[in-house]
């Protein structure tokens, strides 16, 4: 009878590394002489999500999940991009203790394998129980400084490609952990993962500096315009022209809109699509920055809107109704039009009079001056918020000559100019500083950083010990351990603490020296005793020693 297939644990070091190792037709490019590459099944310790703890029938009645707090905490995908500040998921001690292959002690890795495919975290560390939740998976390493390189390697292009590649699915993505452990990994030895790690983290630091300067100048733009706008239609902007040319604010006109234009008129509620070969329509979408947006325009069916319910040059189109209280208010100018438009009924269209010229009025419209206005008299029905044409005629302006509102058009579309240019140069310098990291990862999964070191003890030694360790059963949670743990420690975990009056878990956790599971058995150990408290600052957990006080 011939022999079956042998059980992982019957083979051989030769005969596991002849399966781990992978042959330079399955490499995806050549790498340093000393590293190699394998799957990454054959490197980590496991591989495991929610679903592993049993049936799904097992997993209803065992796992209630829950809104209020409770034993434990379920980690989800979402949680990661909130930093854990809502809609937040629990579990009860039973239902903690059921989830027993999918328990987190913080610093695991996290990949999100439904959906949002690509997304790669490390578990933050609560000092709490903590359980994996649906729609991801979660990977141990056998080294903790394993941790850091897996994580890099999943955000480079290389391994989010490996990801994409084992992804099935149409409607929705998704990939399981079966799948996940067969993918190629190449690896460095285990000095050069330091390094590499240590070097990422270095660039990444000054590149997020430059990072943070850049989105302060995008998220600046705003808050500038409202600023210069503001100080446009008070008269400051056009002090000194004033003084130059003899004339006064006193002499500016404090009105309402209805008396400076020549009416207000609803658009038309005839439904329009993509496909009508009619007369074209513009709607809330076309209403741009102050300006006609033509990109995305239906059609009615028929072209019979005549001239009085259409747009015209120099009319100005204002949003009336819609769900977003923002949107309410925003207008934009008609500019010249090559064929005749009509407009949808959620739009008003204005017609300023001679007194006003149309520049000035959208952007007087348009800042907050007119804004704030327009929301205190709107209303609320529905969920939707609307304004009517009594309402925007209500609404106060401050009106100077029209030789004054030429120079208040002209200052302000020189200032908006350059203050798009400054936007649209920071937004491109944002998008290479992303660029730059994808380059740096994808430069340091090929050992291209200029780090490697050819006297580095190979990385196949790294794998042999790898397959040597077997994969411990899942560690004993911190709320049911009752005895005291012994560990040996690089540093005494209360003195590091007392130490540093204020401590981090995870740099608490790099001076003891001690793993995941370890480290926060003895943490538990000093917080049951009141030796060690936690607190929170700006959503950081941060220890400290209890005051004895």
């Amino acid at each position: 009878m011939a022999k079956g297939k042998k059980h992982a644990s019957e083979l051989t070091l030769e005969e596991k590394m002849e399966a781990a190792l992978l042959p330079v037709v399955e490499q995806s490019y050549m790498v340093p002489e000393n590293w190699c590459w394998t799957h990454l099944g054959d490197y980590i310790e496991m591989a495991t999500d929610y679903v592993a703890n049993g049936s799904f029938a097992s997993l209803k009645a065992n796992v209630r999940i829950l809104k209020d707090e409770d034993y434990a905490l379920m980690v989800k995908i979402q949680d990661f991009s909130n930093n854990f500040t809502e809609s937040l998921t629990y579990t009860d001690k039973h239902g903690y203790e059921f989830l027993e292959k999918s328990v987190l002690y913080g610093g695991e890795l996290i990949l999100s394998n439904i959906g949002s495919i690509g997304k790669v975290f490390r578990v933050p560390y609560f000092n709490r129980p903590m359980t994996l939740a649906s729609n991801s998976i979660m990977i141990k390493c056998f080294n903790d400084n394993d941790y850091d390189f897996l994580y890099y390697y999943f955000l480079s292009p290389i391994g989010q490609e490996k990801l994409h590649s084992i992804t099935t699915g149409t409607a929705v993505l998704k990939f399981n952990k079966t799948d996940l452990k067969t993918i190629a990994l190449p690896i460095p030895p285990q000095l050069e993962q330091q390094r590499i790690v240590l070097q990422i983290k270095s660039l990444f630091s000054k590149l997020e500096e430059a990072k943070e300067k850049v989105q302060e100048v995008i998220d600046g733009f705003n808050s500038r315009r409202a600023a210069i706008l503001a100080m446009a239609f008070s008269g400051q902007l056009t002090e000194k022209w004033r003084t130059g040319n003899n004339y006064s604010l006193d002499e500016w006109k404090d009105v309402v809109l209805s008396k400076v234009v020549l009416g207000f008129k609803y658009g038309s509620s005839k439904k329009s699509t993509y496909d009508n070969n009619g007369m074209p329509v513009l709607r809330i979408p076309n209403i741009g920055d102050g300006v006609i947006d033509f990109s995305d325009i239906k059609f009615l069916a028929h072209d019979d809107i005549d001239k009085d319910n259409q747009v015209h040059k120099d009319d100005i189109l204002i949003i009336r109704s819609n769900g977003s209280r923002d949107l309410i208010g925003k207008c934009a100018i008609v500019p010249v039009l090559e064929t005749d438009y009509a407009y949808a009924s959620f739009l008003i269209r204005i017609k300023p009079s001679k007194e006003i010229l149309p520049r000035f009025l959208v952007l007087y419209l348009n800042s907050s001056i007119a804004r704030n206005q327009m929301f205190f008299k709107a209303k609320s029905s529905s969920g939707i918020h609307n304004i009517n044409s009594k309402e925007l005629g209500a609404i106060k302006i401050k009106v100077p000559y029209l030789e004054e509102q030429k120079e208040i058009v002209r200052i302000l579309d020189e200032i908006i100019e350059k203050e798009k240019e400054a936007r649209t140069l920071a937004e491109i310098i944002d998008d290479k500083i992303d660029a730059v990291k994808k380059s740096i990862l994808a430069k340091a999964f090929r050992g291209k950083l200029g780090t490697n070191d050819s006297s580095d003890e190979p990385a196949v030694e790294l794998l042999k010990r790898i397959l040597t360790k077997v994969p411990v059963e899942e560690k004993k949670k911190l709320t049911t351990r009752k005895t005291k743990v012994k560990v040996v420690m690089k540093k005494d975990m209360l003195e590091a603490v007392r130490e540093a009056r204020k401590i981090t878990p995870e740099r608490l956790k790099e001076e003891t020296g001690l793993g995941i599971g370890e480290f926060y058995e003895e943490l538990k150990r000093l917080t049951e005793f009141g030796q060690v408290v936690e607190k929170k600052e700006g959503g950081d957990v941060y220890l400290e020693v209890r005051d004895a006080n």
